[in-house]
């Protein structure tokens, strides 16, 4: 207990964080929880076998809040104070996609209900399921959402989640909702919910005035967007040769993040625009990170036209789910696509890139929340 409440004052000491009520006593709760977990029997132990059942597993958290109120940053702290081995910690989306692909393994073997013996396997291989970003966007995730975690939960799988919603309007709007209610009672009733709606908005605060547009390319950009990076995902900026990169799979394919931290990811326009892309790639893209950084945008016309279409479709993707841009280009917006065939279906994109340089834009959730 004592580890996470002394990681998270530190901070607070430091000032790198603002004190805040909701987030202290969020801090508290997830440090009683990781004390319940390191406490927790382990699967098959001999206190298992004394009891002759499964001990109960210590209640799951649900932490909601708006944008950049240290929902990521308690998740940090919990997660990397907690001194179990069993315990993994992904992304929603990612952790779905994994889900799929399982599920289809489970049915190519025609026996029976692919949904419990998938449910067994992931308690086999953990006591604590840490999740980013909790976020249903599809009906064939819906419909299987209640049933998998309830098994979860009885195979003895602590959760814990971060969300922008709070679980009342999880799939809001969604088709065949209503099979989709069992799962929010399910939170509900089985996890504790934690709001983190504070008045500081500390992501955008990291931020600050900047411009997220800059010009031209060069070592003046690229020093300014790596500065924020540091700044969003509290990377030791002297460890700059060590940060992490990431593969998103993708309908099969795997797409190379070459820096990827945090809900933060880095790329170059060459390696995202002017290789072979499709919208699925971007769209992937825009639902794993909150923040994305592309360097290297050069001005476009007929004689890249391929490129052109392919930012045109990212900064759709990118859109749609309200995904941060940061940039460096050779060109504002308005110029970046100055004549052509081509320049009148570009007229849409810059009046995205001009939004997105907004307030209300960088104010509002990721996905939209």
């Amino acid at each position: 207990m004592t580890n996470v409440l002394a990681r998270y004052d530190a901070l607070i000491a430091s000032g790198e964080l603002k004190p805040d009520p909701e987030q202290a006593a969020a801090a508290r709760r997830l440090a009683d929880l990781a004390t319940a977990l390191e406490a927790t029997p382990k699967r098959g132990s001999m206190l298992w076998r004394v009891l002759g059942r499964k001990p109960e597993a210590p209640r799951g958290l649900y932490v909601w809040g708006g944008v950049g109120r240290g929902k990521s940053m308690l998740m940090d702290l919990f997660f990397d104070a907690l001194d179990i081995r069993r315990k993994r910690r992904v992304h929603f989306a990612e952790f779905m996609l994994e889900v799929h692909q399982r599920l289809a393994v489970e049915r190519a073997k025609e026996l029976g209900d692919p949904i419990p013996p998938l449910a067994k396997a992931i308690a086999e291989e953990v006591r604590l399921l840490a999740f980013d970003e909790m976020m249903v966007t599809n009906s064939p995730d819906a419909m299987i959402l209640s049933r998998l975690f309830t098994l979860l939960l009885e195979e003895g799988v602590t959760v814990v989640t971060t969300s922008n919603r709070p679980p009342a309007d999880l799939y809001k709007n969604g088709l065949n909702r209503e099979h989709f209610l069992p799962f929010i009672a399910l939170i509900e009733a089985r996890m504790d919910v934690i709001t983190l709606n504070g008045p500081v908005d500390y992501r955008r605060d990291r931020l600050g005035s900047i411009d997220t547009w800059l010009v031209p390319n060069g070592p003046e950009a690229t020093k300014l967007l790596s500065g924020d990076f540091f700044r969003l995902t509290d990377f030791p900026v002297e460890d700059r040769a060590h940060v992490p990169s990431e593969d998103l799979i993708v309908q099969g394919r795997s797409v190379h993040v070459p820096k990827a931290l945090k809900g933060v990811a880095v790329f170059s326009f060459k390696r995202l625009c002017e290789e072979a892309r499709g919208s699925a790639d971007y769209i992937a893209i825009a639902r794993r990170y909150h923040t994305v950084i592309v360097v290297g945008i050069p001005k476009l016309g007929p004689d890249n036209r391929n490129g052109a279409a392919r930012f045109v479709a990212l900064i759709d993707a990118l859109y749609e789910q309200k995904v941060k841009l940061l940039a460096a280009a050779d060109a504002e917006p308005q110029d970046l696509y100055e004549s052509g065939d081509g320049r009148f279906e570009f007229d849409r994109t810059i009046s995205r890139l001009e939004e997105m340089r907004s307030e209300e834009y960088l104010a509002a959730g990721h996905g939209g929340d």
